[in-house]
């Protein structure tokens, strides 16, 4: 009988644009510098417990079938069926023999800043399941399908080309079911207060390196500290603290992967402050040090540049002459 193989978080579980990060049931996903999407292709079947990410997964199979397993519900996904999974959402995946498919993640902040993304954010709040073969489903698959040659072409903005899709996929989305975009808010409420809303959490984005509380971004938007904790919870779905916390840990663990700053440098440019406080933060959320984290992730091309010099220049004659070899055999 064959054995499948579950993915865990080890240093092979490296793609040419990210990796698998998983602490517990906590997922970091990572993704190429300065960017917030990835795409996934595979055909070959894979295994993956419970876990849950920041990311808004989607899952478009061409061929075969991928099982999805929620606490209290579970989605069988076959041939040119689509499934959308929120953000924060426990699920497992199990896919079939003969699999192929595409598997996209992306972060949904940029798209919840925008002044009229209430009704994305209700979409993105739903697990949506296109099952019927129907107009609506074939528009999307487009925009998927367009996503995958942005990514593939890597031109100039093509992360913002990506996002430019996700909206068409959700435009699409919300005219062929309006049901989706229905919210249960009163309607001045939901109005008046939504692009101040927006307006902080962008100013979140532009500031959270800074030494910024509840109280000053309240302040910034023009409500009361307690009015703004309560409605920036119900509109943004977490607690500011958790967002402004993980906003800064995302910041953190892009520097860790990708540079090769000091942590205590690290901890001050993402807004952490002390190096105490980053590290205990750090250790809560992912379970190791942010130096056991960086030994673990960090970029091949980084740890190339740690090295001693005469190292390198040993590494990069012998890669030299692997290529003239390789250049007269051919």
């Amino acid at each position: 009988m064959e054995i499948m193989q579950k993915k865990t978080a080890q240093p092979e579980t490296r793609f040419p644009d990210g990796f698998r990060i998983l602490r517990g049931k906590q997922e970091f996903v990572t993704y190429k510098e300065h960017s917030s999407i990835r795409v996934w292709p595979s055909q070959v079947k894979s295994s993956y417990d419970l876990h849950m990410h920041s990311a808004v997964e989607i899952m478009l199979v061409r061929h075969g079938k991928a099982v999805y397993q929620f606490p209290d519900a579970r989605y069988e996904v076959s041939e040119g069926q689509i499934l959308m999974i929120p953000s924060g959402v426990t699920h497992s995946l199990t896919e079939e023999e003969g699999i192929d498919r595409y598997l996209f993640l992306f972060e949904p902040g940029p798209i919840l800043s925008m002044w009229d993304s209430g009704g994305i954010k209700k979409m993105m709040s739903k697990t949506v399941y296109l099952r019927v073969s129907s107009e609506m489903r074939e528009k999307i698959t487009e925009e998927l399908d367009a996503i995958v040659a942005c990514y593939n072409r890597r031109d100039y903005l093509w992360n913002s080309q990506c996002y430019s899709h996700l909206l068409g996929l959700y435009a699409a989305l919300a005219n062929g079911d309006p049901t989706l975009i229905q919210d249960d808010q009163p309607l001045t409420e939901r109005f008046i207060d939504s692009p101040l809303l927006n307006s902080a959490m962008i100013y979140m984005d532009e500031h959270y390196t800074e030494d910024i509380s509840l109280e000053d971004v309240a302040t910034f938007a023009g409500f009361s500290k307690s009015y703004f904790s309560r409605t920036f919870k119900a509109f943004a779905g977490v607690p500011f603290t958790e967002y402004l916390t993980q906003k800064r840990l995302d910041a953190a663990i892009n520097e860790l992967i990708y540079t090769t700053l000091p942590i205590g440098t690290v901890a001050k440019k993402t807004g952490f402050g002390g190096i105490t406080t980053f590290n205990r933060i750090f250790h809560q959320r992912c379970q190791c040090t942010p130096t056991q984290f960086r030994n673990l992730y960090g970029s091949q091309e980084v740890k190339e540049h740690q090295l001693p010099y005469h190292t390198r220049a040993s590494r990069t004659a012998e890669k030299n002459r692997e290529d003239t070899v390789e250049s007269l055999i051919g």
